[in-house]
């Protein structure tokens, strides 16, 4: 294959993994009985540990009520709880439940697993490559999602 080729074979790679990505997640949330948007506060949540409210919101770029809107529902369903920020008593912190860690257990650790277990094949030199590729790929993306939103 050509470097043009090859270049279009990536991208079609990357189109489908994405999809695939998608359909994953779509799969997990209705699985939970939760919505998208709900599912990806769940991984903020869990990925970064206890944080205030504040952040969350940053982090998912929703506004403070609509924030508010997915920690009430996930609080229903029992994913997540809020408490007193100790150091600073005005703050309220979003902390994943231990359901949500059963949740982490059950259906993302095994993802994790199968996708370190595929990228035993390939040597450090390989790896290195893969993951100057994958963050050159989020920058990309990056630049692009801030380049359709600044054009509202």
């Amino acid at each position: 294959m050509s470097k043009d080729e090859l270049v279009v074979e990536i991208g079609m790679q990357l189109r489908l993994l994405q999809q695939s990505f998608d359909l994953f997640d779509e799969a997990v949330a209705a699985h939970l009985g939760v919505n998208r948007t709900d599912l990806r506060c769940l991984d903020v949540v869990l990925a970064r540990g206890p944080l205030p409210a504040g952040e969350l919101s940053a982090a998912l770029k929703l506004s403070p009520a609509a924030t508010t809107t997915v920690i009430d529902r996930l609080e229903r369903a029992g994913f997540v709880a809020r408490s007193q920020d100790p150091a600073n008593r005005r703050r309220v912190l979003v902390t994943a439940t231990d359901a949500a860690g059963e949740v982490a257990q059950r259906i993302f650790e095994p993802v994790g697993h199968a996708g370190a277990q595929a990228l035993g094949r390939y040597d450090t030199d390989q790896l290195t490559l893969i993951l100057d590729f994958l963050r050159t790929a989020l920058a990309v993306h990056g630049e692009q999602t801030d380049r359709i939103v600044s054009k509202g």
